[in-house]
Formats: C-alpha cells, structure tokens, sequence
C-alpha cells in the first residue's frame, strides 16, 4: 500500500471526527445536557471495536451488545460518539452522560475514581510501529523512545510503569485530538513513530494497512469494563444484570464471534 493511500484512509478518519462532533444519527448524537428521564446518555468511542460507522451502518461490538441490552431491558439509550477519552470523562464527571464505553482498562488506580460494570471482554496493550529492520523487537527496546498514546488514557500508567521495569526513561506523547484509530493510521503514514492502543483495535486497523507491526504486547490481560461516576451504583447493578441476561442468549453469542473469533 502506496504512502497516498494511508494519507486518503488518515482524511477520511479525521472527517469521521469532525462529523461526530457536528452532527447527529437517530440517537446517536452530542448533547450539552442530560436527556433527562428514563434515557441513559452513553459516551462511546468511535473504533472498530466498540462504535463505527459505515456508509448507514451502525457497529461495533459495545454498540450492538448495548443495542442488545436496551431491547431487552426496556431502557431507551442515546449514544453519544467520541474520540478522546479526556473529553468523556469530563462529560461523564459533568452528568452529562451516565456511561462511558472505549479503552479504559479496569486497574486499582482507575477504581479510585471510578465505579467499573463487570468486565465485557478482555484486551491488551501493544506497540504500534511501522515494521522492518528499525522495530522493536520487545519493551527492551523502547528505551529513549517516544509513545503516542490518547489523551486521558490509563496506558500512561503502565508505560511509566514499564520505564521502571527496564531502567530506562520512555517517553509520553499525549494525543488531544486523535483516538487509537487515527493513531494507527499515523503511524502507518509516518507522521508518527509508535503509538500504544488496545490489541483490538490495532490488529482490526493494521489488517487493512500494509507494513504495520503490532507483535510487541505493552501489558499482560486487562478486564475492559464500561465506566460509570462512582457514586452510580444502581446503574451499575442494573447493567451487570442485564450483561449476565443476555450473554445467554444466541444472540449474543453471535456478536462475540462476529467480533472476536475471526
């Protein structure tokens, strides 16, 4: 895949942003304000994992396992697209949303803040580079080095973590304006050297870009959960309940292996 190319898939990534912070989809849309009532307001990220858009169609494995629950629960819900996770929390810490749904892995820092629903899949962190001769070959090597990462994200804590594993200092370089997917891309195009995303969402991306290598793992297994003020414990009840209901169901099981066995 020729250099134009990862630059056209970058734009129209960067369109995608622009257009989830301007315009409205049935119910998904931005709001300044609760909605107020029986509706649950739900901040969701826009990747391959969790929330996407295509053309009119609306996936992502969070989004139609939500729409799964919502139907099934009688709980209407509004979604709320987003790319950085800085600007969720702040709208979830403002009561503007109740729920908060990308990459944000359960760690005992993270329970300080938040209140976590049970875990909803399992994830790792992985480098993102552009593969040849000049990649790492393991965390050893990222010694000196600079790591993009999105803004607000808790991979700043392993990676600082991960600079006292082995004796050397690396780099943050936080992201205000671009999620784990335009990260990917950028890197794919160059415009930056490494980047750490969820495994999920890299491998999904690289697998339409040529000369992406996401072989070095960052951190062990993480429980990836939804996220909820920590005051909130009704609703997080309610929504273990209603996960544990329909993960049950056949449909469920066809979600999970139209998103993760393949």
């Amino acid at each position: 895949m020729q250099m134009p190319l990862y630059l056209t898939l970058l734009v129209i990534a960067i369109v995608l942003m622009w257009m989830l912070n301007h315009c409205s989809h049935g119910s998904l849309m931005r709001s300044s304000h609760h909605s107020g009532g029986d509706t649950l307001d739900v901040a969701i990220e826009y990747s391959p994992i969790t929330y996407y858009a295509y053309g009119d169609t609306l996936g992502g494995f969070n989004y139609d396992l939500l729409r799964l629950i919502a139907s099934h629960s009688g709980r209407p819900m509004k979604f709320h697209p987003f790319v950085t996770l800085s600007k969720a929390l702040d709208d979830l810490n403002d009561g503007r949303v109740d729920l908060v749904v990308g990459q944000f892995p359960l760690t005992a820092d993270n329970r300080e803040h938040y209140l976590f629903t049970d875990p909803i899949y399992i994830d790792r962190q992985v480098l993102v580079q552009r593969a040849g001769r000049r990649a790492a070959r393991s965390q050893l090597d990222l010694g000196g080095d600079t790591l993009h990462i999105v803004k607000g994200s808790p991979m700043a804590e392993r990676i600082e973590s991960l600079s006292r594993e082995i004796g050397d200092t690396i780099y943050v370089a936080t992201e205000e304006l671009y999620g784990p997917e335009q990260l990917v891309m950028m890197v794919a195009s160059g415009e930056i050297g490494r980047a750490v995303v969820n495994s999920h969402i890299a491998r999904e991306v690289a697998a339409r870009l040529d000369s992406i290598d996401t072989s070095v793992e960052i951190s062990l297994s993480q429980f990836q959960p939804w996220v909820l003020k920590r005051n909130n414990t009704v609703l997080c009840d309610s929504l273990n309940a209603w996960h544990k209901h329909v993960a049950t169901m056949p449909a469920y099981k066809r979600l999970r292996k139209r998103y993760f066995d393949r």
